[in-house]
């Protein structure tokens, strides 16, 4: 489907204010949702999430009304939050994917207060949110409902098809069969209203999108709470106090971070405009070419007197770590200083950097780095910082726009302006 200039700018500005919507009516989805990318799926009929990106049928996304578009993007973010993405296992997906959506329509409804009448799509039938016990299934984990959908079916003599990987469809909706609230009867032929056959495609990086998850979500919650208190507004919905109670403070591999950092350098379709007007194109039919180098990054590691040798070390082999995982997509230069940068390196590869010295000291001067930058032929199109923070921070205008990551060795001190990433000297 080819796709005019006019109407992209069309389909930015639509989505563009169903994201404004959710995060006006909806703060906690509406917050998380500012993490997601968007693009267009040919391949796909409707709509459909694997954590990084909510995926449109251009076709599908041009029918939708606001309050269906409103429901859908909290529909995929709320697969998400619950990690439905990440723990089908070996269940069935046919029947894992209904009753993962049992429970979020529920939630939708009961605990979002989402009116019930907006979230009828006419083409695929009425969202599934009751479970198959008569109760909303709010009040239920996706694996829960899954016994219970297991349970009813083989008492009916029923059988799901139990394909490879998550690519059924039948998950969002049940039939028109008032008598089949739970969709056990209709299983084979009921109509999607979101496609859950993403959310294996990203095998073996789970891992980090979950604890980047954990993290996005403990700090919405904690943002919530914070209005709630402000402005004395209720309770936090039911879901969202049993996610925080099983979450402490999360520990994020900032490796994780860089690669944020690095696929916005290098993908083009990403979805973030600043407004309607953007006129770029942010919906590309495929990924970048996987062996595109990012070139012109500066890690800087604090030598100062008050990090220790083991600080260091430790700090060192993060870099080297990063450097080595991404193997050779990284270029750019390392350096170390304190109250002046010190044998700052170009590197390739790993073997550039084996045999730096480290030197310093003295005191810290975050003030150094950013006049190093300003001294630079070319400025870096990003900075991480590797530091125990313990000094005073320039002014914003002095980093230039560049974007930068801290990696704070301690729970202490966070910074007041870039992205701040923790990491945990071992004991």
């Amino acid at each position: 489907m080819d796709l005019s200039k006019e109407e992209k700018n069309n389909l930015i500005r639509k989505l563009l204010l169903s994201r404004t919507r959710v995060l006006a009516k909806y703060g906690f989805l509406g917050l998380l949702l500012m993490h997601m990318k968007m693009a267009l799926d040919e391949s796909i009929e409707t709509a459909a999430t694997d954590a990084e990106y909510i995926y449109f049928s251009p076709k599908f996304l041009n029918e939708l009304s606001d309050n269906e578009l409103d429901f859908i993007l909290m529909h995929e973010i709320l697969h998400v939050v619950l990690k439905h993405c990440f723990r089908d296992g070996t269940r069935i997906p046919e029947l894992f994917n209904i009753a993962c959506d049992i429970v979020i329509n529920s939630i939708i409804l009961q605990e979002h207060g989402f009116d019930l009448k907006a979230i009828t799509l006419d083409k695929y039938g009425t969202s599934m949110h009751i479970a198959p016990d008569g109760k909303e299934g709010c009040n239920y984990t996706a694996e829960e409902v899954y016994e219970m959908l297991e349970k009813k079916m083989s008492k009916k003599g029923m059988k799901a098809k139990n394909g490879s990987g998550n690519n059924s469809q039948g998950s969002s909706s049940s039939s028109n069969n008032s008598n089949d609230a739970d969709g056990t009867d209709g299983i084979s032929n009921s109509k999607t209203i979101d496609d859950h056959s993403k959310w294996k495609e990203k095998s073996g990086e789970t891992k980090d999108q979950e604890a980047e998850w954990d993290n996005r979500v403990y700090e919405a919650v904690k943002a919530i709470e914070r209005q709630n208190e402000a402005f004395g507004a209720g309770n936090m919905p039911a879901y969202m106090e049993r996610i925080l109670s099983k979450l402490t403070t999360p520990q994020i591999d900032w490796r994780y971070v860089l690669n944020e950092f690095i696929q916005e350098e290098i993908n083009d379709y990403t979805f973030l405009p600043p407004d309607y007007r953007y006129s770029g194109d942010f919906f590309l039919p495929s990924y970048s070419d996987k062996d595109d180098i990012v070139k012109d990054i500066l890690f800087m590691i604090d030598t100062s007197g008050s990090m220790t040798n083991e600080m260091i070390t430790y700090a060192f082999s993060e870099v080297y770590g990063a450097i080595s995982l991404f193997d050779g997509k990284l270029s750019g230069k390392l350096g170390f200083f304190d109250y002046i940068v010190h044998n700052v390196v170009d590197f390739e590869d790993v073997s550039d950097i084996e045999k730096i010295k480290p030197m310093g000291g003295g005191g810290t001067s975050f003030e150094s780095v950013f006049e190093y930058v300003d001294r630079m032929d070319e400025p870096p199109i990003m900075l991480i910082i590797l530091t125990d923070g313990q000094a005073p921070y320039p002014k914003l205008d002095s980093s230039y726009n560049i974007p930068i990551l801290w990696l704070i060795n301690n729970e202490l001190i966070t910074p007041p302006y870039g992205k701040v990433a923790r990491i945990k000297i071992p004991k």
